[in-house]
């Protein structure tokens, strides 16, 4: 792992992240803040078919809120769904997303933590599917998504169009950011082994060219973190999904392709534990 940075040093760091950021900290929590593509965001390409990884499962909840009972620092995550051929946003279209917790846990499986030795096969923390709004966006609150062995931080999503699954993909976030998180805030402390895996050497996360254009943007308001996405669909295309089921932590395959109800908790400090 590289050597720590400080706060300052990570968000002046998020700059330099590919895309550019779609939010106003002024817009109201229940407005779309986002009404077109803006210039200079990886709008108007096809976001890359990447690998379906651990664990999907279609719970169908419905729901902007996925957190339940997981600490970690906040995030809202933006996903705006637009035709890559013009730069249309599409209403109506069907957002999954799903990513693991600050210490490396998927919901709904067994063998989760460091050891795989726990199960969550009853949970279904950080999960969640809303439809695409007039403007082709959708909102979760989550939290920061933690990491596990052989794999960079990263949220899936899948799109899904007219019943059909046109566009499976995972997000990634900025390595000074993820560094400064997982250094200094109390949830994702205290891990059995060291992070292994960042941005440049994951071998899904670099499939996602052009310009990376599955980075997100990232920005900090009160109280939270802000990430945004442009995500361009074919509407005549199948997704591509890859093998499942493997657990976090599995090898990757050769060449560097193939895998990959409960209260809500009372929003706390930016960093718990600082």
């Amino acid at each position: 792992m590289t050597s720590s940075v400080s706060r300052r040093e990570a968000l002046a760091a998020l700059g330099a992240s590919a895309g550019v950021v779609l939010v106003s900290a002024q817009a109201p929590a229940d407005e779309s803040p986002v009404r077109t593509p803006l210039p200079g965001a990886a709008v108007c390409i096809l976001s890359p078919q990447l690998d379906e990884g651990p664990f999907y499962l279609d719970e169908k909840l419905v729901r902007s809120d996925i957190r339940e009972d997981r600490d970690g620092v906040p995030l809202r995550l933006i996903l705006q769904v637009i035709e890559g051929s013009n730069c249309g946003p599409i209403a109506k279209a069907r957002v999954d997303i799903w990513h693991c917790d600050a210490v490396g846990r998927y919901s709904g499986v067994d063998h989760q933590g460091d050891d795989q030795s726990e199960s969550t096969a009853k949970a279904t923390f950080l999960r969640g599917t809303q439809l695409t709004d007039a403007f082709g966006v959708v909102t979760f609150d989550t939290i920061y998504p933690g990491w596990y062995p052989g794999r960079t931080t990263h949220i899936h999503f899948k799109i899904i169009l007219d019943g059909r699954n046109v566009l499976t993909c995972q997000t990634f976030m900025p390595d000074a950011l993820n560094e400064f998180l997982y250094l200094n805030a109390g949830p994702y402390q205290g891990r059995a082994r060291p992070r292994d895996t960042v941005n440049s050497s994951d071998f899904i996360a670099n499939n996602g060219e052009p310009d990376h254009a599955t980075f997100c943007s990232i920005k900090e308001e009160t109280g939270r973190y802000v990430a945004s996405l442009v995500v361009g669909v074919d509407r005549t295309a199948v997704a591509f999904e890859g093998p499942k089921g493997m657990p976090p932590g599995a090898p990757p395959p050769p060449f560097g392709r193939g895998l990959e109800g409960a209260p809500v908790r009372p929003r706390g400090s930016l960093i718990p534990g600082i």
